[in-house]
């Protein structure tokens, strides 16, 4: 079926779920703090409109008050929190360096055409309007992953696991209609907590070892075992 064919609905929840899409590829090419912290805030606004187009067209009204808290949260709140802390703790202006960055994008297109594999049988099964936006949910996952994986400054691994959290939500819109609001309350409790946890434990690192480089974490454990190794032959 092509594009021209799908109804109005069909048509704005493919676009979102490209602009989603896309913003999680912004995120991964994206080497400075501030814009990455505003990427993830775009994500979620995108994601915010989206669960209140699918409210509007499923006819399920507990959608829109998770579109308003999914808006809240994702598009203002924590993404003021980590400017802030990334204000407070003095890496607003800084950039990292990715290795093989080329690698890093081509890495994550495989896995967007992964992710269209996997779900196929689940796109084939299902019923719903939006199910063929259930792959663009299980690639932002991946992708956040990817991110977390290939950065090394903490705040940027924190954002990682956020777009996860914000696939997740956006599989969970577009193959059931949403969560019960008991449990969404409940995730973004966490994530807010979360958030506030992450914070106390960046100036904590930064206190410790002057840097949120979480590779630093890695050679100061190195240097343990070897002391510790090298006590009992003294």
């Amino acid at each position: 079926m092509g594009l021209a064919q799908l109804d109005l609905f069909d048509q704005a929840m493919l676009l979102f779920a490209a602009l989603v899409l896309f913003t999680s590829f912004v995120m991964l090419a994206q080497v400075r703090i501030v814009p990455l912290i505003h990427a993830f805030a775009w994500q979620g606004a995108l994601l915010a409109v989206a669960t209140a187009l699918v409210a509007f067209v499923s006819k399920h009204p507990h959608l829109y008050l998770s579109a308003g808290l999914g808006f809240g949260l994702k598009a203002l709140l924590i993404p003021w929190i980590l400017h802030r802390l990334a204000v407070r703790l003095r890496i607003h202006h800084e950039s990292e360096s990715i290795k093989h960055p080329v690698l890093v994008l081509l890495g994550g297109a495989g896995l967007v055409v992964f992710s269209y594999y996997v779900t196929l049988p689940i796109v084939q099964l299902s019923e719903l309007t939006t199910r063929n936006t259930i792959a663009v949910s299980q690639a932002v996952v991946l992708l956040g992953m990817l991110l977390m994986i290939s950065r090394n400054k903490a705040v940027a691994q924190v954002i990682g696991f956020m777009s996860i959290e914000n696939g997740l939500f956006f599989a969970a819109v577009v193959a059931t209609y949403g969560m019960p609001m008991v449990v969404e309350l409940g995730i973004a409790f966490d994530v807010l907590v979360a958030v506030v946890l992450f914070g106390v434990f960046f100036f904590q690192m930064r206190e410790s070892i002057d840097s949120l480089d979480v590779n630093r974490l890695n050679r100061l454990r190195e240097v343990d075992e070897a002391l510790s190794e090298a006590e009992p032959r003294q």
